[in-house]
Formats: C-alpha cells, sequence, structure tokens
C-alpha cells in the first residue's frame, strides 16, 4: 500500500491585520501547476487594488514541486514563511495566496514574516484536512470495438474517470488511479502492446 499524505477538502480563507495593514489569506487544495495559475489569476482580478499576492504551494505525496513567490516584498519575507507552514503541517497539494492591502505603516521584515506566517495560519486552521493516496494518470486507447476490454482495465485499476472520447475509429478513456497499481500497469503495458487496446502513462 503506498504512504498516504495530507491535503484539504476545500478552499478556506483567514485574516490578519497589524498597523493598518490587512492580510487576507486564501488556502485552496490544487493537484497541478494549471490549477494554480487559474486560482492565482482568478485571485488577480478579484483583488486588482491589492499591493501584493503573495504565494506558496507544495505538489505532491513528499511536497516535491513546491514554490514560494514574494510579490514584491522584500525576499524571504512573504513566501517563505508561508510555504514553511505548509511545511509544518506535512501539507501537499495546496496553494495558500495571501493578499495584502498596505496601511500606510511599513512594517519591517520582522513583521512582515509573522504577518504573513499568522495569516497563513489562520486559513489554514479554518481548513478540513483528508487524507490522500499518491494517483497516476493513464490513457487506455482503443477502438471502439474493444469498449468492453477497456472497462475492464477501468474496474481493475480502481480508476476515476477523468475524461473519455468515443469514436468508432478510435477511442479513449483517462484515468486517474492509485499508484499502487503500477507495477501491475507497467505488465499490461508490455502485454497489451500488440492488441487493440494501448495504455500510456501521462
Amino acid at each position: 500500500m503506498n504512504k498516504k499524505y495530507f491535503s484539504i477538502a476545500s478552499k478556506s480563507e483567514g485574516i490578519y491585520k497589524e498597523k493598518g495593514s490587512k492580510f487576507i489569506a486564501f488556502a485552496y487544495p490544487v493537484e497541478t501547476e494549471e490549477d494554480i495559475k487559474i486560482e492565482l489569476d482568478l485571485l488577480k482580478k478579484e483583488y486588482f487594488d491589492a499591493r501584493h499576492i503573495c504565494y506558496a504551494y507544495r505538489l505532491g505525496e513528499n511536497g516535491e514541486k513546491f514554490r514560494a513567490n514574494d510579490d514584491g516584498e522584500p525576499n524571504h519575507s512573504a513566501g517563505t514563511p508561508i510555504l514553511n507552514q505548509l511545511k509544518s503541517l506535512e501539507l501537499s497539494d495546496v496553494l495558500v495566496a495571501v493578499v495584502r492591502y498596505f496601511g500606510g505603516t511599513k512594517l519591517g521584515v520582522s513583521g512582515l514574516i509573522t504577518a504573513y506566517k499568522l495569516s497563513t495560519q489562520e486559513a489554514l486552521k479554518q481548513a478540513v484536512v483528508v487524507e490522500k493516496i499518491p494517483t497516476t494518470k493513464i490513457e487506455i486507447t482503443f477502438e471502439y470495438a474493444d469498449l468492453n476490454e477497456a472497462m475492464k482495465l477501468v474496474k481493475k485499476y480502481d480508476g476515476k474517470i477523468l475524461n473519455q472520447t468515443y469514436d468508432n475509429s478510435k477511442s479513449s478513456i483517462e484515468l486517474q488511479i492509485p499508484s499502487e497499481f503500477n507495477t501491475i500497469l507497467k505488465n499490461d503495458i508490455v502485454q497489451l502492446s500488440h492488441l487493440g487496446v494501448r495504455i500510456d502513462i501521462i
């Protein structure tokens, strides 16, 4: 069985205020860098008048993909404290973005680190933590006549269907499967390579 890891169930929010500045933190469950881009773009449109929108994220079973962005704040005063909160809570597949409205009084680097840390904490306190298992995305390509064989594979891998296209000449099913099936999957890729059903890891 693959090691489980922790993420959050849905979007959550927290607010921290200091010397007139307001820090609004949003935590999002995400799975890909494209998910992150979408959430950040929406946030920037909604809070177009904010001074800064700083963020950090971790992706993957071990948080192996990560980034921290200060968005114009002094180096490591914003993105890094956000990222450190995700690390300390051992959360992955999570994006936290903090919207800052400047209140007219500078907080200094130490003040900024505290503000971004505490606003992130507030957002994550409101989040429901969930267990996740590592997954792999695959695509099964087949002729429509082999639909039954393709559906047997979906069941065999305990797959979650993400997308499907059916056509008389070429059909496909995109799946998300638990990574514990990867060994079986690799054997099937070899065994099915000479048949009308093809499996690709995507």
